[in-house]
């Protein structure tokens, strides 16, 4: 079987996830189940069928979690030398060379369960990350966009 890249941050968010789940919000529904029990007849009892719903959620995304836990191979690379190469889960600042103000952008690379452009962390999946994996401090990555090919400048490669 496959293994999934994920950060350290990736697997704690997804273990406290978890615990939520299964020690508060597991026991939150049964309650209220047990509780629209007790108002009578279950065909026509709205609370009931909206708790079971909410149970299914639950359930399934307990079994979905532990799922991408167990095929998770968790990636710390603060304990990895940092030679200037970009890997997974390396934070790399670059610079834009089509734009006339060289702007930087930083951007985490992390797992795809992880990824989110708002908190400048890409999927290892995405066309930048792919165009970046193995490229080091100084290189010119040529990254292809929906708008067409944009160049890089690797600024510099952090293991945080």
């Amino acid at each position: 079987m496959n293994r999934v890249p994920m950060t350290v941050e990736g697997a704690e968010a997804l273990q406290t996830e978890l615990n939520e789940l299964k020690k508060v919000k597991r026991p939150q529904v049964v309650a209220a189940i047990a509780e629209a029990r007790e108002h009578g007849d279950l065909k026509e009892n709205a609370e009931y069928h909206a708790a079971r719903e909410q149970q299914g959620f639950i359930e399934g995304r307990i079994q979905e979690i532990e799922a991408k836990l167990s095929n998770s191979q968790i990636v710390d690379v603060t304990k990895i030398n940092n030679n200037g190469k970009v890997i997974f889960g390396s934070t790399v600042i670059l610079i834009n060379m089509d734009d006339n103000n060289a702007d930087e952008v930083q951007y985490k690379i992390v797992g795809d369960d992880e990824a989110d452009i708002k908190k400048n962390k890409l999927s290892i999946n995405s066309p930048i990350a792919r165009g970046l994996i193995g490229k080091e401090e100084g290189d010119i990555a040529n990254i292809q966009t929906p708008k067409g090919s944009v160049e890089y400048e690797i600024a510099e490669v952090l293991y945080i």
